[in-house]
């Protein structure tokens, strides 16, 4: 079997266990980053954006709104203000995911995007509740030395080698013959 074949199988599956509309999902986060909480549709073809709304809201908190082609922010709330934007290019292929930067603790939420087409051809209110949970970057300071100088590591516990597979890899290369004892 090529390699191409896995790839391709782990692609759809990644592919098929995205939101549809009325799937809930649950994204995470640290503290400072960008995040992209996934929201399509399941409406065949492409999509006249000059005739759609699109919300993105917490509760009563409007945190993006998109209305007849193009965003309309004058109600967002302010904790959101130059921290949201919708992927324009590909929403007329159903793609409504809202991008998040700089997530901050206070934006773990459960996201809800909702999408109505207007005009002639109204379809069904779709609905998709998106479950954010934003964690504090992994500490990097380690307590002071001896010296009383503070030492900085790089690198997180999940980060460090796992030693306990060390012997089974040389256990491997010696059956195999590509390491002589």
């Amino acid at each position: 079997m090529k390699w191409e074949t896995p790839l391709w199988m782990v692609a759809c599956l990644l592919f098929a266990s995205l939101p549809r509309g009325q799937a809930d999902t649950t994204c995470y986060a640290f503290v400072g980053e960008t995040v992209v909480l996934p929201c399509t549709t399941t409406s065949p073809g492409e999509l006249i954006l000059s005739k759609s709304m699109l919300y993105w809201q917490i509760d009563s908190v409007l945190v993006h709104f998109f209305h007849n082609g193009q965003d309309s922010l004058r109600y967002q709330d302010t904790r959101y203000h130059g921290r949201t934007s919708l992927f324009l290019d590909q929403m007329k292929h159903g793609n409504f995911s809202l991008k998040l930067s700089d997530v901050q603790l206070l934006d773990t939420a459960v996201y809800t995007c909702i999408y109505k087409q207007t005009g002639d051809h109204p379809n069904e209110t779709q609905k998709s509740k998106i479950n954010l949970i934003v964690s504090a970057p992994p500490s990097t300071e380690e307590a002071p030395s001896p010296s009383g100088h503070s030492q900085v590591s790089s690198r997180s516990p999940a980060d460090a080698p796992c030693l306990a597979v060390l012997p089974i890899f040389f256990y491997l290369l010696v059956m195999l013959g590509v390491c002589h004892l």
